[in-house]
């Protein structure tokens, strides 16, 4: 493996969304993850609408099919638990310790490993036992209630702001700072990474802005979420959309010298005159289809975008140039992020079928790999 986490050794308990997306990330980094997959199929709803091959919050890793309610299989990750550098637990409290996977045992094996756990509403409180879901938690921290229109219900932002946001990304961190700490002392500890908590950090600016009364605790009537004028979406002539965000006076002094509207700049900031603007904007954005307003407002100051679909975003000339997106094996998906100017990480591998590397991590622990296989305690992909 190449990338700048190479040489780190991660062993993720199978689990959905944030979790599988946190350890990715890692293996997109160069990290070595080995994920412990069910043995049997999970049961229905959303992860069971997707092929492995589809799964790509899966790329990049090795899998190993277990029954985890067999004291073998408990005794096989335990064993990589003992050389590894990490574990990520993505179920709901509890339920480690039940399966003999929790802190108490896996640190006993390695006093020096990270015990990652990612849940939505943390390890402790009220909440903490209840069964949730991403909009769920944002619901709770105040973020759902400030995105959508003025008037209108709130928006749900696909599951970008919980899951993904303020959890998966939170857990790469805490992953981050427990590894670079166990690597200066030699001592583990374990990671609570709670979506609620990092949703409730991730809108820190927004908290800072209500403190400094630059923020009304509505949505759709504030700059940044669609409230301004000069920073909200339009329709054009085709249908479609462009996006705006000329925030600063200089863009939007940009913007309004290539719509041709002769409004004093200096009033950008007065709410009595957004309604007004708002409908001569619309006005004339309704006059082109959105990819000539696209191609005539791209290499301005303006700040305006088209709303590209996923298709479209794949086929943008800057994207490409990036290789921001692309298409592997068939499926449309993203590159790695962030860049690196040295360690540069390889191209993740495709996601694997559960239990694709069951038998060659066996043979690595010097397991009896057809005997675990024949009993099933472990599965292996044919």
């Amino acid at each position: 493996m190449a990338g700048p986490l190479a040489g780190i050794s991660i062993v993720e308990l199978g689990g959905l969304g944030p979790s599988a997306f946190a350890t990715m990330l890692m293996a997109d980094l160069g990290a070595d993850v080995v994920r412990v997959d069910r043995a049997r199929p999970a049961h229905g709803g959303v992860e069971a609408t997707s092929a492995p091959k589809f799964d790509l919050l899966n790329r990049g890793k090795r899998s190993l099919a277990l029954d985890l309610k067999r004291p073998e299989a408990v005794e096989i990750v335990l064993s990589l638990v003992d050389c590894a550098d990490a574990l990520t637990d993505p179920f709901r409290p509890g339920v480690a310790e039940r399966l003999g996977l929790g802190p108490t045992e896996c640190l006993a094996r390695n006093p020096r490993l990270v015990y990652a756990r990612m849940t939505g509403w943390g390890q402790e409180g009220p909440l903490a036992s209840t069964a949730g879901h991403d909009i769920n938690y944002i619901a709770l921290t105040g973020a759902l209630h400030g995105i959508g229109a003025a008037g209108g219900p709130p928006t749900v932002p696909v599951n970008y702001v919980g899951d993904f946001g303020g959890g998966g990304t939170y857990l790469v961190i805490g992953l981050l700072a427990a590894l670079r700490e166990a690597a200066a002392t030699g001592i583990g500890q374990v990671v609570d990474a709670a979506i609620v908590d990092g949703v409730s950090h991730l809108l820190s600016s927004t908290h800072a802005m209500y403190a400094g009364g630059l923020w009304q605790d509505q949505r759709g009537v504030n700059v940044l979420d669609g409230g301004a004028p000069f920073y909200s979406v339009y329709e054009c002539a085709d249908g479609q959309h462009v996006a705006v965000g000329a925030g600063e006076g200089k863009f939007y002094s940009a913007l309004l010298q290539h719509l041709g509207l002769n409004d004093d700049p200096r009033h950008q900031l007065d709410e009595s005159r957004w309604p007004d603007l708002r409908r001569r904007i619309a006005d004339v954005f309704l006059t082109k289809p959105r990819d000539v307003w696209a191609a005539e407002l791209e290499h301005t100051d303006c700040c305006v975008t088209p709303v590209l679909g996923l298709v479209e975003a794949a086929e943008h000339p800057h994207l490409k140039a990036r290789g921001s997106l692309r298409t592997r094996d068939g499926v449309l998906q993203a590159g790695s992020a962030p860049r690196f100017s040295g360690a540069v990480p390889d191209e993740p591998t495709a996601p694997p079928l559960p239990g694709e590397h069951s038998r060659q991590i066996l043979v690595d622990l010097g397991l009896d790999v057809e005997g675990l296989i024949a009993d099933g305690v472990a599965i292996a992909a044919t």
